[in-house]
C-alpha cells in the first residue's frame, strides 16, 4: 500500500444509499450510516485529514463536516478534480499520496488523478473498472469507513489505535 496522506470522499453513493426519500410536507432527505464516521475519527486520531467533495448542494456534508471534526467540506463542486488538487496544494500533499472514494462518472477525473482510489460495491461497472479497490460494501452501508480501514490497516499506529478503542469501549477524541 501506498503512503496515503490525505483521503477524499465523495458524499453522495458513498456516505448515502443514492436513494432520495421525502417526507409527508415534501422535505428531501437522504439515509447515512453511522459506520463511516468512524473512517474520520480513525483518521482524525492519525492526523490524517478528510476533504469531503461533492457535487451536490448538501447542507448535510457540512453537518457531518461538524460532526466529524473535518473542515474541509466543499459541496456544489462542478470540477472534482481541480478542487482536490487545490486542497492537495494547500496541504502540500502529493496527489500521489492523497486516496479519493467516489461512486460516479463524475468521480473518475478525480478516481484518476489520485495515488490511491476506491469505490463502494454497488458503482457503476465502468466506475469498478478504474480504481485500486472496490469495497464490499455498498454506498450508504459503511463504504467510506471500510476504504478507510483497507488504506490503515497495515499502519502500527492504526492498529495501536484500534487496540485503544476496543480497551477503551469508545473513541479517542
Amino acid at each position: 500500500m501506498k503512503q496515503i496522506d490525505m483521503i477524499l470522499t465523495d458524499i453522495d453513493g458513498v456516505w448515502t444509499d443514492g436513494g432520495l426519500y421525502f417526507s409527508q410536507t415534501e422535505e428531501s432527505m437522504k439515509r447515512f450510516s453511522v459506520y463511516d464516521g468512524w473512517g474520520i475519527r480513525y483518521c482524525r486520531n492519525l492526523n490524517i485529514p478528510v476533504g469531503i467533495i461533492t457535487a451536490e448542494d448538501l447542507p448535510m456534508a457540512s453537518l457531518i463536516g461538524k460532526k466529524f471534526k473535518t473542515p474541509y467540506i466543499f459541496t456544489a463542486v462542478s470540477d472534482k478534480l481541480e478542487t482536490g488538487k487545490t486542497l492537495a496544494e494547500q496541504l502540500n500533499i502529493s496527489m500521489e499520496r492523497v486516496a479519493y472514494i467516489g461512486d460516479d462518472l463524475n468521480d473518475l477525473p478525480l478516481l484518476r488523478a489520485v495515488g490511491f482510489s476506491g469505490c463502494p460495491t454497488n458503482a457503476p461497472i465502468w466506475v469498478k473498472r478504474e480504481v485500486d479497490y472496490v469495497c464490499q460494501t455498498q454506498g450508504g452501508y459503511g463504504a467510506f469507513r471500510e476504504f478507510v480501514e483497507h488504506i490503515l490497516q497495515d499502519r502500527k499506529d492504526f492498529q495501536h489505535l484500534i487496540e485503544i478503542y476496543a480497551q477503551k469501549g469508545r473513541y479517542v477524541q
